[in-house]
């Protein structure tokens, strides 16, 4: 096995890239690490194994962060005190990573690519005179490189996947216990029965409307520096990059935009990226159905099998059928 480092996700064919991505998640994506690269809040670089015929066998992106805007991928925030690393391997944002690896390979060749793929992230930050670390692991990640670092993994958050089996909307809703198929209609009857228009559309055409709820939505939760301006600049970065893979489902009063959820279709599963709703806007249930009835049916429309509903208010995707797995993170430590 032989390994490289590149500066550019461009330095490696998107087909090639993807054979490994596709199974790992949107988060790791060509097209997605393609747009961060545009971020100036971290350099980046890829390490990638390869065989002697030049096949791509494992991968990881590795950033070296500069200033960390979210408080959730501060070590300060997240690490005990004595670790402070300044590299990310794998993905920097949608907190779900796992190191990169081809799907035919035997047990033995994967772990001898995990060790590879160690190694180069601790070479990466020590010519930059600091430590790694892999943010926000699934458990199977984190299972699998874990004997490669010297502490346990450290859990962080739980994850929520709600399973979409059957063909339709009305096969999910059948899947959930009976207290729980009742609420779930009453809640998509309620907000039928408000009028509100719904819409389907990129976030290129509406990421002025969005970045306004956006911001009020974060600044709701304690997120003074995510104003106007800075979630609207977001909505914008990753509209142009990537174009018509970022749907919006949003709801509207008359020309008044009062919710919406961005979300992506890519493998199997539908990622829900950013959800937001005018709270002064007294529609029922509103950002139930934003955040999961309405793109589940746009889910089961492009034939995903799966919404991805991430962190946060974990007790309420449990109730809406979401299986939750644990995310973890290793740390290397100083040389």
């Amino acid at each position: 096995m032989i390994t490289s480092v590149v500066e550019s996700i461009h330095a490696v064919p998107a087909a090639e890239w993807e054979h490994l991505a596709r199974p790992a998640g949107l988060y790791l994506s060509h097209q997605w690490l393609a747009g961060q690269e545009e971020d100036p809040t971290a350099g980046c670089a890829y390490a990638l194994v390869r065989d002697r015929e030049g096949e791509l066998l494992a991968a990881a992106p590795l950033y070296l962060v500069r200033d960390e805007p979210n408080d959730s991928y501060r070590p300060d925030a997240v690490l005990p005190p004595r670790l402070r690393p300044r590299v990310i391997a794998g993905a920097r944002r949608g907190y779900h990573n796992t190191p990169l690896t081809a799907p035919a390979l035997d047990a033995a060749d994967r772990d001898a690519c995990l060790v590879l793929l160690r190694d180069a992230a601790r070479d990466f930050a020590t010519k930059h005179h600091t430590t790694h670390w892999w943010p926000y692991l699934t458990s199977a990640a984190a299972t699998g490189l874990a004997r490669l670092y010297p502490d346990r993994p450290l859990h962080l958050e739980d994850d929520a996947l709600i399973p979409l089996p059957g063909s339709g909307i009305e096969d999910y809703i059948a899947s959930l216990p009976s207290q729980r198929r009742v609420g779930i209609r009453r809640e998509r009857r309620a907000f039928a029965a408000a009028g509100l228009d719904v819409r389907h559309q990129a976030l290129a055409d509406c990421s002025e409307e969005a970045g306004v709820l956006l911001a009020g939505h974060q600044q709701d939760h304690g997120h003074d520096r995510d104003g106007v301006d800075a979630m609207t600049g977001l909505l914008q970065r990753q509209a142009a990059a990537m174009g018509t893979e970022a749907r919006v489902v949003a709801a509207y009063d008359g020309r008044r935009m009062v919710g919406f959820c961005l979300y992506y279709h890519y493998g199997a599963t539908t990622w829900i990226r950013a959800v937001a709703v005018d709270r002064r806007h007294p529609t029922p249930h509103l950002y139930f159905n934003l955040m999961y009835y309405l793109p589940a049916e746009d889910a089961y429309a492009h034939g995903t099998t799966g919404l991805h509903a991430g962190m946060t208010a974990i007790e309420a995707k449990r109730r809406r059928g979401a299986v939750v797995c644990g995310l973890y993170a290793l740390v290397d430590r100083e040389p």
